[in-house]
């Protein structure tokens, strides 16, 4: 797919790419630049990320400094 970049350098991202990828508008996302290739990374809100994390850190589970191998 190809877009056009717009006088005031906007490009619309097509609806079967803000599908596969979860966006909707006001999604905020991180713009990375590698060689002469951009890419467009959304980033999760506070909600997405506790609701990914929730249950993932069970405290009961984490060692301590001591019980630690060096």
């Amino acid at each position: 797919m190809s877009v056009k970049v717009s006088p005031k350098y906007q490009v619309v991202i097509p609806e079967a790419v803000r599908t596969a990828i979860g966006i909707s508008a006001g999604s905020r996302m991180e713009v990375i630049a590698k060689g002469k290739v951009a890419y467009l990374v959304p980033v999760p809100d506070g909600a997405d990320l506790q609701a990914t994390l929730a249950g993932k850190l069970d405290q009961a589970k984490v060692r301590d400094k001591k019980d630690r191998k060096l």
